[in-house]
């Protein structure tokens, strides 16, 4: 393309700036290369910016673009509303919205991934990641949710904007190697020393709880189900919300049986806003994200996140068994998730709980939770709404 092709189609545009400007739904002008059936032509022409395509039977004649300016083709090109983008590490108020700083408020930071609402209740919350709202199993209901998060300078009582509603507890595989505990014996009065007696042979705690785990893990398979049942001591589960199990007794005293000890297949949680009036559904920068799709091999993906603002990235791996290290008040553990999708890189720290969506129709399609530099996991948004009971609003 030469250049004088360019400066000929320059000359033309600078002639209908102002003209086309005040044409109802167009929002900019041009110089670009025309594309014809979504291809490019190779061709300079004046583009057209507007907000919507519209056909032509919706448009007054006064608001139609014509097909050449000067001698030089004319494209239009729909590029939505136009707006200043905001930075999502700002504090937001009035409206709280998706794709903005918040956390738990022992957490840095992380992203407020959608606006969700029950579908029995109609009751609306904020959705993001376990670690981001429920500090990684460390925190109990009712804790504070800060927008922003505290890296980015909330503070309490000031930013609180939500409360802890529901999470997914996550199943850390340093922690499902517990010994189950034998039926606790009635201490005796600490009178006289007595003879140390010989260890006796295991009691009948342990041979039903290990009966009762083996007729669970044998239904899950005959069902087809992908989870299993593990004999784990209440102490490996002591923290966040299964500290609340009213299950009575000292913890190292009190057997449970604790499904799906080793696979997880999702961190999420719910938060509930403090003045649910104040929510918005658009994404930071990007807009209404509505309806939901499966995600496909190749298939484009955007996101609004904290970190990294929007970004894009292209599916590369269904079906994935991942590894990904927590960093909680015991140290770091390690969570093993299944049926997990895998992008390229397209996020980093910071953007957890960011809702992905396909940018061509803006239906959801997961829920962002871990990355490195080179690949971006999440999983799929239907698994997160069902298990929760709730629809993007």
């Amino acid at each position: 393309m030469s250049s004088a092709m360019i400066n000929q189609a320059i000359e033309a545009q600078e002639t209908k700036n102002g003209e086309f400007l005040a044409k109802r739904n167009v929002v900019g002008l041009g110089v670009g290369f025309k594309n014809q059936l979504g291809e490019n032509t190779g061709q300079a022409s004046v583009v057209v910016l507007v907000q919507q395509k519209l056909p032509l039977a919706g448009l007054q004649a006064e608001d139609m673009i014509p097909k050449e300016i000067d001698g030089m083709p004319t494209d239009v090109v729909e590029v939505g509303f136009l707006r200043a983008q905001r930075n999502a590490r700002e504090r937001f108020r009035p409206i709280i919205q998706p794709g903005i700083s918040a956390a738990h408020y022992r957490v840095g930071a992380g992203t407020i991934g959608a606006v969700v609402r029950h579908r029995q209740t109609g009751e609306r919350f904020l959705l993001s990641n376990n670690h981001v709202f429920a500090n990684s199993n460390d925190a109990v209901i009712g804790d504070e949710i800060l927008q922003p998060g505290s890296v980015d300078g909330g503070l309490r009582p000031a930013d609180i904007i939500a409360r802890l509603a529901e999470f997914r507890a996550l199943a850390y595989i340093e922690d499902a190697a517990t010994t189950i505990p034998t039926t606790p014996t009635t201490p005796t009065t600490p009178t006289t020393p007595t003879t140390p007696t010989t260890p006796s042979t295991p009691t009948t705690s342990k041979t039903w709880l290990d009966a009762l785990v083996e007729f669970i893990n044998w239904l899950a398979k005959l069902t087809g189900s992908e989870r299993r049942a593990q004999a784990v001591s209440l102490a490996a589960y002591s923290v966040g919300a299964n500290s609340a199990m009213g299950l009575g007794g000292s913890p190292s005293e009190v057997p449970y049986i604790a499904l799906a000890t080793l696979d997880n297949l999702l961190d999420a949680a719910l938060a509930r806003p403090t003045n649910p009036n104040l929510l918005s559904e658009d994404v930071l920068n990007v807009g209404r994200v509505s309806g939901t799709k499966p995600a496909t091999l190749g298939m484009s993906v955007g996101k609004s996140g904290r970190t990294t603002g929007y970004t894009e990235g292209r599916i590369t791996l269904l079906n994935a068994t991942v590894n990904v290290q927590y960093e909680t008040v015991r140290g770091t553990r390690t969570a093993r998730f299944v049926n997990q999708v895998i992008t390229t890189g397209m996020s980093k720290s910071g953007d957890s709980g960011s809702l992905l969506f396909d940018p061509s129709d803006r239906k959801a399609v997961g829920l962002l939770f871990a990355g490195s530099e080179f690949a971006t996991i999440f999983t799929p948004i239907d698994r997160v709404l069902s298990l929760f009971n709730v629809e993007i609003v």
